[in-house]
């Protein structure tokens, strides 16, 4: 009998245990979501004189290429003397051959620029989902109906390596104003208004064969 309540006793403590590592999220909502952090990227280059050098302009498509500069990126100068429009022309000139514009504002770096300079800052956005894959949560006796933590990190985690522009995680990005249902009660409108095939008569045929 000592034997008997002594199992008793550890099934007790093993439900107990298994219950206390059972997830609280009963939603749909997976619990590791993406997060997008920014990071800033700079290229200090001489302009004195009021221009860009040609080895400057070469450095920066260089920095450029190596950077792999292309869709989501964010390009921007930093220019503490004031706006040079002959430097920013060289910049845009650059960008424009990755498919990008030079945006107006700059954000904020650390270290000085050097007097006679222009910093060239490429912002870029990265998105993981930390935490993921999750298998500690132990799902055997779901008595809340709960989720595993490891819910959704299979897709949050491919959606946040696939997207282009890591900011459309968090904002999305803007629509044209045309929806869809425009484009189709254009066509609908069209094909109602237009005369039917047979408003100029039927054509006169013949059954008989050619010559015949």
């Amino acid at each position: 009998m000592r034997a008997y309540h002594a199992a008793i006793a550890a099934a007790a403590i093993l439900t107990l245990s298994g219950c206390g590592n059972m997830a609280s999220n009963r939603s749909l909502e997976s619990v590791h979501q993406p997060i997008v952090s920014q990071n800033n990227y700079t290229l200090d280059l001489n302009a004195q004189g009021g221009a860009l050098p040609a080895q400057e302009q070469r450095r920066l498509a260089e920095w450029f290429q190596a950077m792999d500069l292309g869709y989501g990126d964010r390009v921007a100068i930093d220019d503490p003397a004031g706006r040079n429009v002959v430097v920013k022309s060289s910049v845009e000139a650059a960008a424009s051959r990755h498919g990008l514009l030079v945006n107006d504002v700059a954000p904020v770096t650390t270290g000085m620029i050097a007097p006679g300079t222009v910093r060239v800052v490429v912002t870029r956005a990265v998105a993981s989902v930390p935490g993921c894959p999750d298998w500690q949560t132990k799902l055997e006796m779901n008595y809340r109906n709960a989720t595993s933590s490891n819910y959704g990190c299979a897709v949050n985690s491919n959606t946040a390596a696939m997207v282009a522009n890591k900011n459309d995680l968090v904002r999305g990005e803007p629509g044209s104003g045309v929806v869809a249902t425009q484009r189709s009660d254009a066509a609908i409108k069209q094909y109602r208004e237009a005369p039917p095939t047979g408003a100029q008569g039927l054509k006169e045929g013949t059954t008989q064969q050619g010559g015949s």
